[in-house]
């Protein structure tokens, strides 16, 4: 394991970074969460549980590197969490209320509202352009006084391909653009830093995102029995996926992600939080994590493979 000091968490106050923030202070780090807010992390209900007083709290915006560069300086690592599922924010409260109605809506409107202002969040702004920003700043801040840190890592919470057709083909294609974009970035001093990619599925949780539980009941039951599938018959499917004609050069076809994500077991928030903490502590983690990697993290191995490699 790397020494580590201090973790900072962009979106430390939202669903998955708070989870990450929970588990970066179990392990013993310090933490600084960065938000467009800067507001303590609070439950839906308004209580704010002891952790939070452990946590240093900053506000800047994650495309104006400016507004957060100075909380890079000293920082181990980087977990970046930013990101939308639909253009459409409405779902996040939805979510959070567990208001079934109008998370329905939010996945029929097709995502992003065409009255919304020009400054309403958009896929290439909060799924690609705000994690490339500040990767940069990270790359330019001041190391750990620690020469023993080593390469200082990089953690983009991306995402495994199992929401479409539900979401739009450019959810999963910006969160590709920026990983590859990070890889880019990184790798002009991979001595330095090192990238590391989280893609987990459904994230769930049964208080914060109530709605989210039933769907991850039935998907861990439809993994575990594709896992159980002779070769004799997985094989013959991953191949017939595999000519499927993709949406682009980049995306496969919408079957691919919806046999995904019957094949890939959903996570709960705390363990993806654990992965993520992890990922960072261990120097030899580099690269696209799935859900059979970041379940290892948390102590379990599966059997079977997904239908879709998660490295595409």
């Amino acid at each position: 394991m790397t020494p580590m000091s201090r973790l900072v968490v962009i979106g430390g106050n939202g669903f998955i970074g708070s989870a990450i923030c929970r588990s970066a202070l179990a392990h013993g780090l310090q933490v600084t969460s960065v938000s467009s807010s800067g507001r303590p992390y609070q439950t839906a209900k308004g209580h704010t549980p002891a952790w939070v007083a452990r946590v240093d709290w900053q506000r800047g915006d994650a495309l104006r590197p400016e507004s957060f560069a100075a909380h890079l300086d000293g920082a181990a690592a980087v977990v970046h969490t930013l990101g939308i599922l639909l253009e459409d924010a409405g779902y996040k409260r939805a979510l959070r209320d567990g208001d079934a109605p109008a998370l329905l809506r939010a996945f029929l409107g097709g995502g992003r509202n065409p009255l919304a202002t020009p400054a309403a969040p958009t896929y290439d702004a909060m799924n690609r352009d705000a994690a490339l920003r500040v990767c940069e700043a990270y790359m330019a801040s001041a190391p750990p006084a620690d020469a023993r840190a080593g390469a200082r890592p990089f953690v983009f919470l991306s995402a495994a391909d199992v929401f479409r057709p539900w979401v739009p083909a450019r959810y999963l294609e910006t969160k590709r653009e920026a990983e590859r974009g990070l890889d880019t970035l990184l790798a002009a001093d991979p001595a330095r830093f090192r990238g590391i990619y989280l893609r987990p599925g459904l994230v769930y949780h049964a208080h914060q995102r109530p709605l989210t539980t039933p769907a991850a009941a039935l998907l861990d039951m439809t993994a575990a029995l594709h896992a159980r599938l002779p070769d004799a018959v997985g094989s013959p499917l991953r191949t017939a996926l595999a000519r499927l004609p993709p949406v682009s050069a980049q995306t496969p076809s919408p079957v691919v992600s919806v046999a995904n994500a019957l094949a890939t077991r959903p996570m709960h928030v705390d363990h993806v939080g654990t992965a993520a903490v992890k990922a960072c502590l261990d120097a030899a983690v580099r690269g696209v994590l799935g859900v059979p990697e970041m379940r290892a993290a948390n102590g379990w191995v599966d059997e079977g493979d997904s239908l879709q490699p998660s490295r595409t």
